[in-house]
């Protein structure tokens, strides 16, 4: 790479960005060349007290015998985004005489981005500005010309001017132009006397221009046109609009040596500058909050004034370049001037840092040895200053170690999924040492590296026994995945859930995917049809004893929501947002089923012992999709409904269940039955003659009823909808053609009636299960008390009775009878085997869970 051209530096959020254009050796035959803009990122070390390099890029171009110049750079406004970005302007030189502009942004990645690209005949030479847009403007034969990122079109503005002075955002005006121009005097005396008077006096006068706004200002409100013939730079330190009148506070430099201050464009102070030609001012606000202006000269002198007493506090000379921004972060503003150093090109080898104050930064000399002493509030203030960089440290420490944490956690998770998916596979997975990871083992480590293939797992062949049929369907924004599982399958498990795992590697996210289970209990004709859904759980409950571990409590024995009748249970479903998952184009998907498998041994609960089940594996694709493979297909023949079971159970799966129960005390409900068939526009299924699917236009589409007749004045409405908007379109619906005064009351747990029967069968239950544990206790003290308890009791043991014949005996006897009766009594309070206990205590807690959970429900219907 070939250097073309020096350095240009811009300062942007107390970094320096180096710009520099590079050129590719050029090869001989080859008329294009590449030309790349490149851009360092640099900041300051306070430590090693230089500038060192965070990070670059490059643009790259190609160009036909051209040459390619940087124009200016400049930090303008996004309009797009709202966010001040670095912005560069950059020139090449066709042969034929047309020069190619193209207007450059850099982002914080290093990423620079074309936001205009414009041709003209001539060269940009005369007060190119950049501002906010980014938009540039120049001057021209007297004429101002600016183009606008947003409309890539250059454009003319209705103005004569001899100079730019000032570009700069105005409150309330936008984007505005200042400039000087010849006076245009009036023909008319309507006007201001004086202004006019001046104008025609000095022959020239100021003026604004609003460039969004498309209007002239006036110039006296920035100072009087008397000035207009000596001032070549002006900066705007603050404008404000009181009761609709511009209030400028500005600083100008003039050909006369002289930097003045105006307010409200009247002149308020003015410095006498020790150097000739100013033609650059700046303004900085320095730790103590002192105005400063800062001025730079043709010859490469530069000098500072303070606002304060408007005297020249220093001055410097063969100055490169000087920048205001905070580039050691103490927020505030620091001077940093870059001097010319000719036995170095890089533009950073000779600085210095200062701000007048503390803060005096130089390169080559030690800034600890060039401190003065601080004495009083100055050291105070540094002494804080160095406790909150301190703290601030220590809260990056913790942010890093948090992320490192939450990166380790992360993987962990992956790999027990990973783990998760081989065990059911039958695949082999070594599990990683703890210690790699930085971890602390919960069990010893061993030589050799735990397999999870040592853990027993079923085959495909056993798995085919239990399950018979894996399906899947869409359903407006939801994938259902339904396993239907063999009755004899069904009968021995409980707590039944489905995962979905995807098989692909994604190392940035989960491959578990979220869903929700439901289960859809059917019979073998298909004459009945349920869904039994997650059920609330009471908010007390006691706490049980689970037999996994016999020390742990048994915390989510109510968890799983697959609770009642489980001897119907035939299909069990698992639903999740279907968007994320086309986001992959194609998803392959591993389908876990998790159980409890229970054991009966003698009538009695032993244990429950957790399975898991490889189902198989389902595909997606948006080209299925998008061709309706696994849409839901309900349509009307010989006025029944012909979707097919997994249809049937995929629509229920993704609806809310709703029951209503209807009573009328002047008429029968033969409306209901009436309105379903016709405004509803339902239609049995022919499976299910007593569930309805609804074909009506718009949102009740897709809803299912069922309407159940108690007696001709009272009805269970059953619905299952897809959201709560529909429910209330049905419901209004519903409500015009029953007579006003039927009562609507809808059933949260279940029909009353039904309850109460449960519940009477449950503390039966849990009475007979108390009494069984004590019955052998019981009956085996009875058969002890009963021989010395019966009245009139005859001794038949001839032992016995010889003991009886003579008085030594007898008291014999008489203590070997006490003897056994203490026996007896304390054969009743003797302890109970722990064991024997846990199981007694588990099945009683079982009862009562069952029992207190319908209580609950029956409170709440």
């Amino acid at each position: 790479m070939l250097l073309s051209e020096p350095q240009h530096v811009l300062s942007y959020n107390g970094e320096l960005l180096v710009f520099q254009l590079s050129k590719t050796k050029h090869v001989e035959g080859a008329a294009d060349k590449t030309v790349k803009l490149c851009v360092r990122r640099m900041a300051f070390d306070r430590d090693a007290q230089l500038f060192v390099q965070m990070s670059s890029g490059a643009f790259s171009m190609r160009a036909k015998h051209s040459e390619t110049e940087i124009v200016c750079c400049d930090c303008a406004t996004h309009s797009k985004t709202g966010i001040v970005l670095p912005c560069v302007l950059m020139k090449v030189k066709k042969q034929d005489g047309v020069f190619e502009h193209l207007l450059l942004l850099l982002h914080s990645s290093d990423r620079f981005e074309q936001c205009c690209h414009f041709k003209l005949d001539y060269e940009l030479k005369e007060d190119v500005r950049l501002f906010a847009g980014p938009s540039a403007l120049w001057r021209r034969a007297n004429k101002l010309f600016y183009i606008s990122s947003d409309t890539c079109t250059v454009l003319t503005a209705p103005v004569q001017l001899s100079s730019v002075v000032w570009t700069g955002e105005i409150e309330g005006e936008g984007t505005v132009v200042l400039g000087i121009r010849a006076a245009c005097l009036s023909e008319s005396e309507d006007g201001d006397e004086f202004c006019t008077s001046d104008r025609a006096i000095w022959g020239s006068e100021f003026f604004g221009y609003a460039i969004e706004m498309q209007k002239m200002l006036t110039g006296t409100c920035f100072m009087p046109h008397a000035y207009s013939r000596v001032v070549s730079s002006i900066c705007v330190c603050k404008s404000e609009r009181l009761k609709k009148q511009l209030r400028i506070s500005a600083v100008a430099i003039t050909n006369k040596n002289q930097l003045i201050w105006f307010q409200d464009g009247v002149p308020k102070g003015v410095c006498e500058l020790p150097y000739e030609k100013p033609c650059l001012i700046k303004t900085a606000v320095t730790t103590s909050n002192d105005l400063l202006f800062i001025v730079s000269f043709s010859s490469g002198n530069v000098c500072v004034v303070r606002r304060e007493n408007l005297q020249v506090t220093s001055k410097w000379q063969k100055v490169k370049s000087v920048l205001v921004d905070d580039f050691i972060g103490s927020g505030t503003e620091q001077l940093l001037l870059l001097f010319n150093d000719e036995s170095n090109t890089d533009v950073l080898n000779m600085f210095k840092i200062m701000d007048f104050g503390k803060i005096n930064y130089e390169s080559g000399v030690n800034y600890k040895d060039n401190v003065p002493a601080a004495e009083g509030l100055q050291e105070n203030g540094l002494l804080t200053i160095q406790a909150l960089e301190t703290r601030l440290q220590a809260g990056l420490t913790s942010v890093r170690e948090l992320q490192q944490h939450l990166q380790l956690k992360k993987r962990v998770i992956l790999e027990s999924c990973r783990a998760l998916i081989d065990l059911v596979e039958g695949r082999s997975h070594i599990l990683p040492s703890a210690k790699k990871e930085g971890l602390v083992s919960l069990w010893d480590d061993v030589e050799e590296p735990y397999s999870v293939s040592k853990e027993p797992s079923l085959t495909p062949k056993l798995q085919d026994h239990f399950i018979e049929k894996l399906w899947q369907r869409v359903v407006g924004d939801n994938l259902v995945v339904g396993v239907k599982l063999t009755e004899s399958f069904c009968l021995s498990v409980r707590d039944i859930s489905l995962s979905l795992v995807m098989d692909q590697d994604f190392s940035f996210m989960s491959p578990i995917i979220e869903c929700q289970n439901k289960i859809i209990k059917v019979n073998e004709v298909f004459s009945a049809l349920s869904v039994s859904s997650c059920q609330i759980e009471p908010p007390q409950k006691k706490m049980k004893l689970d037999l996994r571990n016999k020390n742990d409590l048994k915390k989510d024995f109510h968890k799983r929501c697959s609770r009642t009748q489980l001897g119907k249970t035939n299909t069990v479903t698992a639903v999740t947002n279907l968007s994320p998952l086309l986001a992959f184009h194609h998803v392959c998907c591993t389908v876990i089923l998790h159980a409890k498998k229970q054991k009966h041994r003698n009538g009695d609960f032993l244990k429950s012992k957790r399975i898991t089940l490889l189902c198989g594996k389902i595909l997606l694709s948006l080209e299925d999709i998008s061709n309706g493979k696994y849409s839901v297909n309900m349509l009307k023949d010989n006025s029944y409904c012909t979707g097919s079971t997994e249809d049937i159970v995929a629509i229920l799966a993704v609806s809310i269940r709703f029951s209503f129960q209807i009573m009328s005390s002047e008429c029968t409900l033969t409306r209901v039955n009436s309105w379903l068939l016709g405004e509803m526009d339902c239609v049995p299924f022919k499976e299910c003659h007593d569930m309805v699917f609804s074909h009506k236009a718009g949102n009740i589409y897709g809803t299912v009823f069922s309407w159940t007749l108690k007696s001709p004045f009272e009805g269970v409405l059953t619905l299952f909808c897809r959201s709560l908007t529909v429910l209330f379109q049905c419901l209004h619906s519903l409500t015009r053609v029953l007579p006003p005064s039927c009562d609507v009351k809808l059933l949260k747990s279940g029909s009353k009636g039904v309850l109460i029967e449960q519940l009477a069968l449950a503390l039966e239950k849990e009475m007979f299960t108390s009494r069984s544990f004590l019955s052998s206790k019981e009956s085996k003290a009875e058969n002890n008390l009963t021989r010395w308890n019966e009245p009139g009791g005859k001794i038949s043991d001839p032992s016995v009775a010889s003991l009886l014949d003579s008085e030594d005996g007898v008291q014999h006897f008489r203590e070997k009878l006490q003897n056994e009766r203490e026996q007896c009594v304390l054969s009743m309070n003797e302890m109970m085997d722990g064991t024997l206990y846990q199981k007694m205590a588990l099945k009683v807690a079982e009862a009562q869970l069952s029992s207190d959970t319908i209580v609950w429900r029956l409170s709440k219907s």
